[in-house]
């Protein structure tokens, strides 16, 4: 089954609380998930605007208000407006009227409406929001420029097959390549949540035939195992897609079981039964020889914003 079984709807850009919130809802109608882009200067005037901020982030108020540095709090609020804009659009009800709410593990979510899922993450100066009724939904974003480390990046990050399909590009296409395939793992891993023992060197991506353009980077990408076998699923959807300028890349994994998501459980997506597999063999190896595995790509693999623990869910 190729990525296109399950519709991720393109990235929109929205300017503050202006919208156009239209495309919120007209995404959703269509294919059941929504991914909006934004910057937090385009909240300004309204993380500044007093008495109506209070209302609008409830109980996140209150951080606000303890946070010291003036950046990180005016971007920390222009993050809860986009993410209440977001939903509110989606629910055709107002952004006050919503509770933000989050897991233990960061991951936000709305009080009362468990049938919505959403991821938020920003970098530099871009925040970006999804959201589904279908599913889960992971997002995740990375300047265009960033230079991931090529070798750490490949022996932490990557299975042998992408390592292999990375080593038939060009210098100039290595470090695309590359970020392309951490903005996916990462959406994928923040989709699944709840920070599973799952490495980035246990499941892997190639860039869907349909859609591969010349350079290799295909919009849409097929989940795989580490040998590099497509994972047969008509339940999971991945796309990237360069934004604002090909300033930043933005990838999004999005689910679609039909199943109504309840905020807080466990894990309520199912891993594709390939991954699944792998895990567990990965697992009993563990506790065959008593060794701990390292889980994630350990600190000095990073991309020089952020060490790798468990996946991301930003706050």
């Amino acid at each position: 089954m190729t990525a296109h079984a399950v519709h991720i709807a393109p990235p929109f850009k929205a300017s503050g609380s202006r919208g156009p919130w239209h495309e919120v809802r007209e995404s959703i109608r269509l294919t059941g998930n929504a991914t909006v882009l934004t910057t937090w200067g385009e909240w300004l005037n309204a993380a500044l605007a007093g008495g109506g901020l209070r209302e609008m982030l409830g109980p996140d108020w209150q951080r606000y208000r303890r946070t010291p540095d003036p950046v990180v709090r005016y971007r920390f609020a222009a993050s809860r407006l986009a993410v209440k804009y977001t939903a509110a659009a989606a629910l055709g009800t107002e952004p006050a009227e919503l509770d933000l709410a989050y897991t233990p593990s960061g991951r936000p979510y709305l009080r009362g409406f468990g049938q919505l899922d959403m991821s938020l993450t920003h970098s530099e100066d871009l925040i970006a929001v999804g959201i589904s009724r279908t599913g889960r939904i992971g997002v995740d974003a990375e300047p265009a420029h960033t230079q991931p480390p090529a070798e750490g990046f490949l022996g932490h990050v990557c299975t042998a097959a992408e390592q292999a399909e990375l080593g038939l590009l060009p210098p100039s296409q290595q470090h695309p390549a590359r970020l392309r395939l951490w903005t996916l793992k990462e959406a994928y891993s923040k989709a699944l949540g709840q920070g599973l023992p799952l490495g980035f060197t246990e499941f892997g991506f190639t860039a869907c035939e349909t859609c591969r353009d010349s350079a290799g980077n295909g919009r849409c990408a097929l989940l795989c195992a580490p040998d590099g076998r497509p994972v047969e699923s008509d339940t999971w959807t991945f796309a990237t897609y360069r934004v604002l300028g090909g300033r930043y890349l933005v990838s999004v994994a999005c689910q679609d079981t039909g199943v109504v998501t309840v905020p807080g459980q466990a894990l309520t997506a199912p891993l594709d039964e390939t991954v699944l597999s792998t895990l567990a063999d990965r697992l009993s190896r563990q506790h065959a020889f008593s060794e701990p595995l390292e889980s994630h790509v350990p600190s000095s693999v990073h991309l020089g914003v952020r060490d790798r623990g468990a996946p991301r869910q930003d706050r």
